[in-house]
């Protein structure tokens, strides 16, 4: 895709690679200010549950004496996995006010905060002896009542793709049940059971990053419901774009994966604590949300060909937001090495998943509130709250 847009030849975008130096000066500001150590941690959900300083997700991992590193990290992956899927785009008009704290929180801090009292409630477990878990049989059976309850929706509050999260949270319960080999190798069928996948496939106690997503991507296939098909296969966040040439069907699409990439990337620190090194981290790539990509559309290094592209809804399947997701991830790794330069850092002590949180992430929500009042997406998309 980046190939075709060097030649001019995508009818929906061009890039401007002139405004990529702005865009990395930028993106370093934001770096400098957030971290001054220029140590940032990984891109992953438990970003998200620290407020005010607090680590709630931390607080509540350690409420209670685990009897081994083992099941304190099925319960984290339980956690993470939930909270990851729930988390596509909550719209502007949603927010999360929280009894325990006061804390009101909107977009994905607000689904984190959501997820995590539900999560710490025992509403995602069938055992009322055992809260902090979730597992299949909860899944299976919650409904979008349950779901609009807890994220405290309402015509005042109302949260995009609301039914189609709880409709995901289902599949899931359901497509664990179909795997114990994958699910359930130390304990009943729960998304924290791929721990004891994972480990497993360890070699050396050393894990890479690539192994986790293939797991992820073998394991959740089925949950994506209205996705392409290949051969009979679901491809889950995998589209086709007319300008993709090749002789196999195969070539015509292009793999995303976003939330399943940044759940890869929200299960290394739960093993790493388990003892388990994850290396090789830039095999993932970034990730094709709207805060990256609306970071490139603002900047100006993303210019649509259409003057209307502002002001239509699109589906997540057009062709526009296809080309869009798919040079968000290709611009990023142009924009890596620059930013990288400008800190005086390296690929190793900087990877991309540290750029991603350092930077591009919220220089995207920082220059979105510049441009836009509430902050929002620079494109108006159509979503079933399991892609954004």
């Amino acid at each position: 895709m980046l190939q075709l847009a060097r030649q001019d030849q995508l009818d929906d975008w061009q890039v401007d690679f002139t405004r990529l130096p702005a865009t990395a000066d930028f993106v370093a500001g934001i770096v400098r200010e957030r971290y001054p150590q220029l140590n940032p941690p990984l891109h992953a959900r438990w970003r998200h549950f620290v407020f005010e300083g607090r680590d709630l997700g931390q607080q509540i991992l350690s409420s209670r004496q685990w009897p081994d590193a083992a099941s304190r990290a099925r319960a984290a992956f339980d956690l993470v996995i939930a909270s990851v899927l729930l988390d596509a785009g909550a719209g502007p008009g949603w927010q999360y006010r929280d009894a325990a704290t006061g804390l009101q929180a909107t977009r994905s801090e607000g689904l984190a905060l959501a997820s995590l009292r539900w999560f710490a409630h025992g509403g995602l477990s069938s055992d009322p002896y055992d809260p902090l878990r979730v597992d299949a049989a909860a899944l299976r059976s919650l409904n979008a009542n349950a779901l609009n309850r807890v994220f405290q929706v309402s015509d005042t509050n109302p949260l995009a793709g609301a039914d189609g999260r709880a409709q995901l949270l289902n599949r899931l319960g359901a497509t664990i049940d179909m795997r114990p080999e994958l699910f359930a190798l130390a304990d009943l069928p729960r998304p924290g059971g791929l721990f004891d996948l994972l480990c497993a496939r360890a070699d050396g106690g050393r894990l890479s990053a690539a192994t986790i997503l293939e797991v992820l991507l073998d394991g959740f296939g089925p949950i994506w419901q209205s996705r392409p098909m290949l051969d009979g296969i679901p491809l889950g966040d995998c589209w086709p774009h007319p300008a993709l040439q090749g002789s196999s069907p195969a070539e015509h699409f292009v793999p995303l994966h976003k939330l399943s990439q940044w759940l890869a990337y929200s299960l290394i620190e739960p093993l790493q604590d388990a003892g388990i090194e994850v290396h090789s981290l830039d095999e993932l790539t970034g990730l094709a949300e709207y805060r990256n990509g609306g970071l490139f559309i603002d900047m100006g290094v993303l210019v649509p060909r259409a003057a209307d592209a502002w002001t239509r809804t699109h589906d997540v399947a057009a062709p526009l937001v296809v080309a869009w997701r798919s040079l968000t991830v290709a611009l990023l790794d142009e924009l890596a090495p620059l930013v990288r330069a400008r800190l005086g850092l390296n690929a190793v002590d900087f990877p991309l998943a540290k750029l991603l949180e350092g930077g591009t992430w919220a220089a995207g929500r920082r220059i979105a509130r510049e441009r836009r009042n509430d902050g929002s997406p620079p494109l108006h998309i159509l979503s079933d709250g399991t892609v954004f």
